[in-house]
């Protein structure tokens, strides 16, 4: 059985860091490439994050040189850093397969940046 169990968010002021985990249960993990996505308020859900099997990485423009995936396949764990928060990075944060994702979704993590 597929679970997806995001954590790690949270509330914090523009210039902050948050570090997000993804805890996978079932093969999802083994059988595929990673992604964080983020669903701002009243936008649709986008990536923001991929990493791949073989650990190359892919970031959304928005993201380039703020943020850090990484993965832990015996741990079947994959993370999030974020550094230098800013309030466009506000939302609920997802893990899912990448680029394609599952229909399945887990419940989110929120992260908040507001000073």
């Amino acid at each position: 059985q597929v679970q997806l169990v995001e954590s790690g968010g949270g509330s914090v002021q523009p210039g902050g860091s948050l570090t997000l985990a993804c805890a996978t249960r079932g093969n999802i993990f083994r059988l595929n490439s990673m992604g964080w996505y983020r669903q701002a308020p009243g936008k649709q859900r986008e990536l923001v994050a991929g990493i791949l099997g073989n650990d190359s990485t892919t970031y959304a423009n928005s993201q380039e040189g703020r943020a850090t995936i990484s993965r832990d396949d015996a741990r079947k764990t994959m993370w999030l850093q974020l550094n230098n928060l800013n309030p466009e990075d506000t939302g609920v944060y997802y893990c899912n397969p990448f680029p394609k994702s599952y229909s399945y979704w887990g419940q989110g993590t929120q992260v908040t940046v507001s000073s």
